[in-house]
C-alpha cells in the first residue's frame, strides 16, 4: 500500500456511531486503508475507551441516544484534549456544525461520506495532533534545559 505507507499504520482511529451496521461497514474500509480502527456504539463507551486506549482520531457521529456527539465531544476534549475530532453526521446543520467546532472538532463531515475522504480527513487530523505534540516536547525540553537562575529571574527575553 502506498498510499501514507507506515505514517497510516500508526494512526489509531475510534469510529463511534450507534448504528452498527455502519460501524462494521466504516471499520472494514478503514482497515483496508491500513487504520487501526476500534469502535464504540455510545458516547459512554467512547469516552471509556478512551481511557484504555491509545487513539489519535475519534470519528464521531452527531446524533446518538443517551450522549450525543456534542456532549461527547466535549467530554473527550477535557479529559484527551490532544485527541482530534472528527464530528459525522447525516443530519447536518449550520448550527450543529458550528457548535461542534466551537468545542473544539476538527472536521465535520456529512454521511454519507467517500471512504477516501474520510481517510484523508483522519491523516490531516493525525498531522495536526503530530505538530501539537512536537511543540509540547520542544516546550518540555527548552524548560527542561533552564538554570535555575534563568527560571528564577523569570526570563524577560520569554
Amino acid at each position: 500500500m502506498k498510499r501514507g505507507g507506515r505514517k497510516m499504520k500508526e494512526i489509531k482511529i475510534l469510529l463511534v456511531d450507534d448504528e452498527e451496521r455502519f460501524l462494521s461497514t466504516t471499520r472494514k474500509l478503514l482497515e483496508r486503508k491500513g487504520l487501526q480502527v476500534s469502535t464504540a456504539m455510545s458516547g459512554w463507551e467512547a469516552v471509556e475507551k478512551l481511557e484504555t486506549e491509545n487513539v489519535h482520531v475519534v470519528i464521531l457521529d452527531v446524533k446518538m441516544p443517551g450522549m450525543d456527539g456534542i456532549a461527547t465531544l466535549k467530554a473527550i476534549k477535557a479529559r484527551h484534549p490532544l485527541v482530534e475530532v472528527i464530528m459525522l453526521t447525516g443530519h447536518a446543520t449550520v448550527d450543529s456544525a458550528l457548535d461542534g467546532l466551537k468545542s473544539g472538532a476538527t472536521d465535520y463531515l456529512m454521511k454519507p461520506t467517500d471512504i477516501d475522504e474520510l481517510v484523508s480527513k483522519a491523516e490531516e487530523a493525525f498531522a495536526k495532533r503530530q505538530v501539537l505534540e512536537e511543540k509540547i516536547r520542544t516546550a518540555r525540553f527548552n524548560w527542561s534545559t533552564k538554570s535555575a537562575l534563568d527560571i528564577l529571574a523569570g526570563d524577560e527575553d520569554d
